[in-house]
């Protein structure tokens, strides 16, 4: 059924989680808690490649599908995960091209049956999904180029998380989310980029080339950031499930990636002849 009315939504001039001094870091450990689970399960698969990472990415898109269901108010959300599942066979039996042309097929699809804001949530999982198989497959750098996306994103999260939340000032963009602040924001580009810079150093790749390539990721994710909030805030809804600990749901841990995954992968295939993205 089509996406149905998200109910009562706060006016965009009352924020709905303002930080004070107060609670600025309450959230703090149970965020690095969930963190230090999940990050190195993360960096084994990642490590593993193969069946491993590939597991990872359907299980993955199989959750961002079902809170994406539940978000547009959709009555059966696990058949819509399906669709999230299919996509990820399809890329695993015939391919990554067959599985960028099943999130093109099953996202217009969703749209005829089930609405324009519920078949949205193909495309926007189905994508990154399938970028970051392609992107940890590639020959001789596989490895490089996922472990410089997660590093700068990861470093863009950190960045603007701690200098946000030490300098406070300006609102970045106050009626979609009211917590994110210019500081916080150059703050994840700046250690975004340095995390590009500090994997080339010790791959012995281009430090000045990777640290603008990881500026553009991570500005690219910190957009991807927004676009969910404003998605969020659109509903009247704080988080996007109650996945992870601190963080929410799978959309809120993972929207830089869904954003970025697919300009690394533009970055990975035309710069440089086809080297690594990191130099």
């Amino acid at each position: 059924m089509p996406a149905g009315s998200a109910g009562s939504v706060p006016a965009l001039s009352e924020p709905m989680d303002k930080p004070t001094v107060n609670n600025r870091w309450a959230d703090l450990s149970v965020r690095a808690a969930s963190a230090l689970v999940l990050g190195p399960l993360a960096l084994f698969c990642l490590w593993r490649g193969g069946l491993a990472w590939e597991i990872m990415i359907g299980v993955a898109m199989v959750g961002l599908g079902h809170e994406w269901a539940k978000l547009a108010r959709l009555r059966q959300a696990w058949a819509f995960a399906g669709l999230l599942l299919l996509i990820w066979a399809i890329t695993e039996v015939f391919g990554v091209n067959a599985g960028l042309q099943a999130v093109i097929f099953v996202g217009l699809a969703a749209w005829f049956v089930l609405g324009r804001f519920a078949a949205a949530g193909v495309p926007y999982a189905g994508f990154a999904g399938v970028c970051m198989i392609w992107l940890r497959h590639r020959p001789d750098v596989g490895l490089e180029d996922t472990s410089f996306l997660i590093l700068v994103i990861w470093g863009t999260d950190i960045g603007a998380y701690a200098v946000g939340r030490l300098l406070g000032g300006r609102k970045l963009a106050p009626r979609i989310s009211p917590g994110k602040t210019w500081s916080g924001a150059l703050g994840g580009l700046v250690l975004g980029g340095a995390c590009g810079a500090g994997l080339a150093a010790v791959t012995l790749g281009a430090p000045g080339y990777a640290f603008g390539a990881g500026l553009v990721l991570s500005f690219i994710a910190q957009a991807g950031d927004l676009l969910e909030s404003a998605i969020k805030r659109k509903l009247g809804v704080k988080d996007s499930g109650r996945t992870i600990p601190g963080h929410g749901g799978l959309f809120d841990r993972l929207d830089g990636f869904l954003t970025a995954a697919p300009v690394a992968v533009l970055l990975a295939a035309s710069m440089h002849g086809g080297m690594g993205l990191w130099g």
